[in-house]
């Protein structure tokens, strides 16, 4: 055994009916090696399959084994933040639920833990297939510009998969925020950290079609960028500048052309530029504020971040 500390681990299950049964007996393996004093919060985040049935046939024969179903589909931040707040664990480790977060790294994390880091974090330092070349590549090139333009440093190639202490846990769990990025309010809140390298693997061959697209990608590039960068105000000052600048030449060319060449210009062309060019800066700058009116919005509206239809094995209730 590497501790006698308690130890969280948070899944969450979306359309990953396929390797739900994996995921918890590789975890549970480790798991027994490694900690005397375990629980599993899997959470379901309104999964349209039957991970609610496989995750319920799971729990009926293991009391360690928790499982949280949302009571429609919140998102993984919202998903892993329910967990965070119902774990009572020294440490919690966060992990996707479709095995590419391999359960055989935890007893690394826990070692660094037990060295005084207070988080722990997957570095992936290489993908096996499942992910071209290309994507690969623009998602490596995206952290070292989040990095560039950020007030907080998320770490190049590294997502939610960690084990964070309790204290962190607490932290993050007392942030009023409600839109999420766990791995950067995880970088936000310092302390002392480090990371596991490891080559990510595929998607295991049960756990169905890949959820991610081009457009969700998208979604994460905003959230990441808006949420922890004010670069893109900088942006709009900028932006206005140019515009300024070169309606000015444009003005200048018109005025020259007009006056030494009359028979070269076309009034209406010359125009109709101009104004697709400002109109252009104009819309991309309302684009940005509208993007952090949108968050502003919804932390007004202080919803909470998921609602819980059903627990099992509640360890918070055995406790009292």
């Amino acid at each position: 055994m590497l501790t006698k500390k308690k130890i969280s681990i948070i899944p969450v299950a979306y359309k990953d009916e396929g390797n739900i049964e994996e995921l918890y007996k590789r975890v549970t393996k480790v798991m027994q090696e490694v900690a005397s004093n375990y629980e599993i919060i899997y959470i379901n985040d309104a999964s349209p399959d039957k991970s609610q049935e496989i995750l319920e046939k799971l729990a009926s024969k293991d009391k360690k084994l928790t499982v949280m179903t949302h009571s429609r589909n919140f998102g993984v931040q919202s998903a892993f933040t329910t967990g965070m707040i119902q774990s009572l664990g020294d440490a919690v480790v966060i992990m996707d639920g479709d095995l590419q977060d391999p359960p055989e790294l935890i007893p690394e994390f826990i070692k660094k833990w037990q060295e005084g880091y207070d988080v722990v974090y997957g570095h992936r330092s290489k993908r096996e297939k499942g992910m071209g070349r290309f994507w690969e590549f623009a998602m490596h090139k995206f952290y070292e510009f989040l990095n560039s333009i950020s007030y907080v440093k998320p770490l190049v190639d590294v997502g939610e998969f960690s084990l964070m202490d309790r204290k962190i846990v607490d932290i993050i769990n007392a942030l009023p925020e409600k839109d999420r990025f766990i791995r950067g309010m995880r970088a936000w809140t310092g302390f002392k950290q480090t990371g596991v390298s490891y080559i990510r693997p595929e998607r295991f061959w049960g756990a169905g079609v890949a959820t991610s697209s081009i457009t969700r990608r998208l979604y994460w590039v905003r959230k990441a960028i808006f949420n922890f960068s004010y670069a893109p105000l900088d942006w709009v000052f900028y932006a206005a500048i140019a515009g300024v600048f070169v309606s000015i030449i444009f003005l200048l060319f018109y005025i020259i052309s007009k006056t030494f060449f009359p028979s070269l210009i076309n009034e209406v062309s010359l125009t109709a530029v101009l104004v697709i060019f400002v109109g252009s800066i104009q819309l991309i700058s309302i684009s940005i504020i509208c993007e952090y009116l949108q968050r502003i919005f919804e932390e007004v509206k202080n919803r909470p971040y998921s609602v819980v239809k059903s627990i099992i094995n509640d360890h918070k209730l055995s406790k009292r």
